[in-house]
Parts: structure tokens; C-alpha cells; sequence
């Protein structure tokens, strides 16, 4: 499913336009899930302070280090997000951007003229199901893994319909 169609369908989300205003708020994610036949895609934006509690380039080595390891865990579908076993799902494809890792190092931050920068990661996730009917949920491990994430918003659109569901360290299964 190509970027495209995504925001399409994610446009179709009753709580959509709560999240088109780029709320930023530390300890708090989103999580967007669209299933499409045996396609699950999930989109995943957690501020950069969450996973490494900073929000600005690394001072030095230990910051350092705490970027590459989110980024090696962000990369890590398989274990991140368990969909129900019985639908026999596989990792087709994987894109995480962390702030301050390389590349675009601007990406993910928000703010103005003499205003606190934020730093956003973004993740995006493709998982082929062989047995899609028997797809009944999501796990996810993000809050055995970043400790200062408390809460993901998730919003979900697939063939049961769309919702929306918060997610917690108590509650990390995303269900329909």
C-alpha cells in the first residue's frame, strides 16, 4: 500500500483531525493501523524523549549510544508488534526515522523562533498476513522497551470497521 492511499484512509478516521494538529506531548504516542486484505500497515510517532529522554542532539557518548539503540529496537518489527499468532503474519517492510542518527537531522522537530524544540520518531511498519481472517489484534512491546512512553493513541481502519483505543503499559494489545 503505497503513502498515499494510507493518508487516504487514515483521512477517514473520526478522531483524525485531533492528531492533524501535530500534538506533541511527552509520554504520549500514536500509533495508526490500516488493514488491507492480508496487509497490515502500522504508522508510529513517539516523541524523540519517550524512548532516550532528551529531545535535542547527544551531548556525548551515553546519548549517543541511547540513539543507536532505539533506532536498532525501532527496527526490530518482529518483537516491537506481535499480530495474533493465528494469522500467521511476517515483516514485509521496515522505515524508522530517529532525530540526530544521520540523514535529515532536522526531521521530526517542531517549534518556533525562541520556543522549545520537540523531536519526533517516525516508524512505519508492513506486515503480510498468510491467514488474515484470523487477525484479531496487535501486541506491542514499545513499553517494555521505553520506559517513559506511558500512552498510545491508536486509531485503526480495516475490514471490522474503524476505532480508536488507547493503549498502556497494562493495555498493550491494539484488538477489533
Amino acid at each position: 500500500m503505497n503513502f498515499h492511499r494510507l493518508l487516504a484512509l487514515g483521512l477517514a478516521f473520526p478522531l483524525s483531525v485531533a492528531f492533524a494538529a501535530g500534538k506533541h506531548v511527552h509520554g504520549e504516542g500514536r500509533l495508526d493501523a490500516v488493514i488491507d486484505k492480508e496487509t497490515i500497515t502500522l504508522n508510529l510517532e513517539l516523541p524523540l524523549d519517550a524512548a532516550v529522554g532528551f529531545e535535542r542532539p547527544p551531548r556525548n557518548d551515553k546519548e549517543k549510544a541511547a540513539l543507536a539503540a532505539t533506532d536498532k529496537t525501532l527496527k526490530e518489527a518482529a518483537a516491537l508488534f506481535v499480530p495474533t499468532p493465528a494469522a500467521r503474519c511476517t515483516v514485509q517492510s521496515v522505515q524508522a526515522q530517529v532525530p540526530f542518527t544521520g540523514g535529515d537531522d532536522k526531521h521530526g522537530e517542531h517549534g518556533h523562533e525562541g520556543e522549545t524544540h520537540h523531536a519526533d520518531i517516525e516508524a512505519s511498519y508492513v506486515f503480510r498476513c498468510a491467514e488474515p481472517a484470523a487477525l484479531k489484534g496487535i501486541e506491542t512491546a514499545l513499553f517494555k522497551h521505553f520506559k517513559r512512553l506511558y500512552r498510545l493513541e491508536t486509531q485503526r481502519s480495516g475490514p471490522s470497521g474503524q476505532g480508536a483505543q488507547r493503549l498502556t503499559p497494562k493495555v498493550p494489545v491494539l484488538t477489533w
